[in-house]
């Protein structure tokens, strides 16, 4: 079937299943083409309504349900507005939202990593961990110094894994004196230290 033709059919389909609805509430034919007469007044009268009246009533009509209520940035500034086109905003965008770490120029994750480099070896239980994570940081920062692919110069510094250890060290014996004591363990009477260890 053409275009036209399927969508004749379709009308016809549509008008027959109306009249078997109309037949089964007991309507009268002429009410029932009173009834149509009705909605053909009405579809003419929405189709010479303009789009700009309508999308005006449409937001009317959402203003008075509050469907404009407690947006987001009502009242401020809407962000990003007035800087330069940048065609990399919604990756930028998903990396905020999502925080989403580990991606970006090895120079401004190894600056990171140098922040959280203190954190992450006061973690650690043994001075061999220590090593290993500041060797693998300094491997890794002369690695980025190596590659010439552009991006922002590399200015972390390597570090000693002896003076990280040595820092290391201070700073746990520093959290363990400034450590409340533990409490003593409540002593049991004799009596129940019998009597638990008769059951």
């Amino acid at each position: 079937m053409s275009g036209g033709t399927a969508g004749e059919f379709n009308s016809r389909m549509e008008r027959m299943s109306e009249l078997r609805a109309v037949r089964g509430a007991g309507i009268t034919a002429e009410e029932q083409a009173e009834l149509d007469a009705a909605e053909d007044g009405e579809r003419q009268r929405r189709k010479n309504v303009s789009d700009a009246a309508r999308v005006e009533f449409l937001i009317r009509d959402a203003m008075a349900q509050g469907k404009f209520d407690n947006l987001k940035y009502a009242g401020k500034p809407i962000p990003g507005l007035g800087e330069g086109y940048d065609p990399d905003w919604w990756v930028k965008g998903l990396i905020q939202r999502e925080n989403i770490t580990g991606i970006g120029p090895k120079a401004i994750l190894l600056r990171t990593e140098d922040t959280e480099l203190d954190a992450r070896l006061d973690s650690q239980y043994s001075e061999k961990q220590v090593r290993d994570i500041v060797e693998d940081f300094n491997t890794r920062v002369i690695d980025a110094r190596r590659q010439l692919q552009g991006g922002p110069p590399v200015i972390t510094k390597t570090r000693d894994p002896d003076d990280e250890v040595r820092r290391w060290q201070e700073r746990r014996s520093a959290a363990a004196a400034a450590a409340p004591p533990p409490e003593p363990e409540p002593t049991r009477s004799w009596w129940r230290r019998i009597w638990s260890g008769s059951s």
